[in-house]
């Protein structure tokens, strides 16, 4: 499906940006379910950039078994979430970079309101629909962005991916989200969503981090 078919639908939930806010675990947005995993993926300066090329190039997602394809590069100002300061106060989002950026395959780097479409398995789930770009966080020790739903998906929500290298030269990857079922087999059947959420963070993870072990059920 090309981008013109999709490209003006906004997002089909209103919490824009929510997966930045600190207290997302304990308040989710009202009927959606949270979730994050974190974990070390390394350190110093080099490991830092090369974890953030992987997210701002969708290689973590094609990693995880993730097709990604009809790739529209957003304006970079287009669509922009809100962004949280470190109190949760909601601020204006700073403009992002709108010069062009590829990876090594040519695929053009993630700004926001960048479309795209989802397709393939995780395990048993299926994964197929289409995503917006709503925030992409470029800081000096922190890199990040997040994807919400648009149409066609079995759940509605928004996941968020971030890398951050810290004080001690440290290099962490973080998974969010926040989702509710969009088709009546999860509403049904309400504990394979999160089932289905864990598994494909757990890619994810796997993603950038082949070493990780932890024993995921499907």
């Amino acid at each position: 499906m090309r981008r013109s078919n999709f490209e003006d639908k906004p997002t089909d939930y209103a919490a824009v940006g929510a997966t930045q806010a600190a207290d997302l675990l304990q308040y989710p947005p009202d009927g959606y379910k949270p979730y994050e995993d974190t974990i070390k993926i390394g350190s110093g300066d080099e490991r830092f950039a090369a974890a953030s090329a992987s997210i701002l190039s969708w290689q973590v997602l094609r990693l995880a078994g993730i097709t990604v394809s009809d790739i529209e590069r957003g304006s970079g100002d287009a669509y922009q979430g809100v962004r949280f300061a470190e109190d949760g106060t909601p601020i204006r989002p700073g403009a992002d970079r709108t010069e062009d950026r590829f990876s090594s395959d040519g695929t053009p780097y993630i700004t926001s309101g960048t479309t795209a479409t989802l397709s393939g398995r995780v395990g048993q789930y299926s994964v197929r629909g289409h995503v917006r770009v709503v925030y992409v966080i470029e800081d000096p020790q922190r890199v990040a962005f997040a994807f919400g739903t648009v149409s066609g998906h079995a759940i509605s929500g928004e996941e968020s991916f971030a890398i951050e290298h810290r004080d001690d030269d440290s290099v962490w990857f973080t998974v969010r989200a926040f989702v509710r079922p969009a088709r009546w087999f999860y509403t049904v059947f309400p504990f394979l969503l999160m089932r289905r959420r864990k598994r494909l963070s757990a890619q994810y993870l796997r993603a950038l981090s082949p070493a990780w072990a932890n024993d995921v059920r499907e």
